[in-house]
């Protein structure tokens, strides 16, 4: 049985010689006209008012963005955006890049997202999560977690996001109120809302926002923070657009998410022995930190002591700083977790770690990845896996079953009974 992996910007076709089980997500249907509809949306919103009257002529407007770690049609988006605000000068108006902790976007990749005409007319800034003077605090959050954010974000008289909306493994699901936090919160917030209580609680899910700690929080950062106007879509996995969702933050938020949640949420009566999982391909899969989002998808349907085998190009490697520094400086997955948990430990990046060694505590990882070397995917607690099939065969043997997820956690399995 072939199945083609996404991984990189080629894929990967495996040939299995077994029978498995493929879970994708549903078949939602591109717009046929995307540009119109997202004009319609913008001028129909839903419980707003049109973008075109929320703006004056004189106001200073920021529009909030993706960055290039997310599949997000931001032209389209943002050219959708600027022409309901035609009637607003374009020095009055800011993009932001939502980078959150992420590095910044190079020109070319702005160029690339935006389109160089767009790029060259307007201002576009990457957030910069670490710099003293980026941010300024507007106070807590219910739980008194430090609210912090980009200054010219807060200066602007009309702040609009425009995001994504896919499964997020722990904030339920991207899109909404994330643009602000962590798109562009200061580090002392994006790290306090994603310390070891929060990801740790059981709430802290693949397409959980009801009782989700993590999503409740950024929802308060954005109701301190203020937001206009908020426009989300949904993509298939050609990353053509299959829905919008604009106006009001959460009620827009909401409606999309409901609807996604349709499509991506695939319930399995009983877990696997084997995973095989990706992390959908480029952009997605740059780094072995990013991977960590495909193994955890995988991770929701592998039984206790089985084996996810995950396919991620890595073409940058493993990562940035501290997510690499925290593996290395361990010795096992359980050492590591247990330093992340400790009272007082904040680490950049710990987050990612936390929910890395929680898979890894539940199976063995097998890592087909280009830009690692051996050394570095053992260095990772993985095991390195060249060829998928042979490893799959190896591992399920005769009577184990086995499960792909071609796209990653762009398709999220649960079991049933949990």
């Amino acid at each position: 049985m072939r199945v083609t992996l996404a991984y990189g910007t080629t894929g990967l076709p495996v040939d299995f010689g077994r029978p498995v089980d493929v879970i994708e997500p549903g078949g939602a249907e591109p717009l046929d006209d995307p540009r119109e509809s997202l004009r319609t949306a913008l001028r129909h919103p839903i419980e707003s008012r049109p973008l075109r009257e929320i703006a004056a002529p004189g106001d200073r407007v920021v529009i909030v963005m993706c960055d290039v770690t997310r599949p997000a049609p931001n032209r389209a988006m943002v050219r959708a955006l600027l022409h309901e605000l035609a009637h607003v000068p374009p020095d009055r108006i800011t993009l932001l890049i939502a980078t959150g902790l992420h590095r910044p976007c190079t020109p070319e990749e702005i160029d690339g997202m935006l389109g160089a005409d767009i790029a060259s007319a307007y201002a576009v800034r990457n957030h910069d999560a670490e710099a003293e003077d980026a941010c300024r605090s507007i106070g807590r959050t219910s739980s008194g977690r430090p609210v912090a954010i980009n200054r010219a974000y807060l200066d602007a008289d009309v702040r609009i996001t425009a995001g994504l909306i896919e499964p997020h493994f722990f904030a339920g699901f991207s899109g909404g109120a994330k643009l602000v936090l962590p798109g562009v919160a200061a580090a002392k917030s994006i790290m306090s809302n994603h310390d070891a209580t929060l990801i740790g609680d059981p709430m802290a899910r693949w397409g959980q926002l009801a009782g989700n700690p993590i999503h409740r929080e950024q929802r308060e950062a954005a109701r301190l923070a203020g937001c206009e106007f908020a426009l989300n879509v949904t993509v298939n996995p050609a990353r053509q657009i299959t829905g919008i969702y604009a106006g009001a933050l959460e009620p827009a938020h909401d409606a999309g998410c409901r609807a996604l949640a349709g499509e991506v949420m695939r319930g399995v009566d009983e877990p696997y022995d084997v995973v095989v999982t990706t992390n959908s391909g480029f952009p997605l899969d740059l780094n072995l930190y990013q991977a960590v989002k495909g193994m955890d998808a995988g991770a929701q349907v592998v039984r206790d002591g089985g084996h996810v085998v995950c396919a991620a190009e890595c073409r940058e490697g493993a990562g940035h700083g501290a997510f690499v520094h925290m593996l290395r400086d361990h010795e096992s997955p359980s050492e590591m977790l247990a330093s992340i948990v400790a009272p007082g430990h904040h680490e950049v990046d710990q987050w990612q770690n936390q929910i890395f060694a929680r898979v890894l505590d539940r199976a063995t990882v097998h890592l087909h990845a280009g830009g690692l070397d051996d050394a570095a995917v053992r260095e990772a607690f993985c095991e390195p896996c060249p060829d998928i099939a042979e490893r799959v065969e190896e591992l399920a043997g005769r009577e184990g079953r086995v499960c792909v997820l071609p796209r990653g956690p762009e398709t999220i399995p649960y079991v049933r009974a949990a």
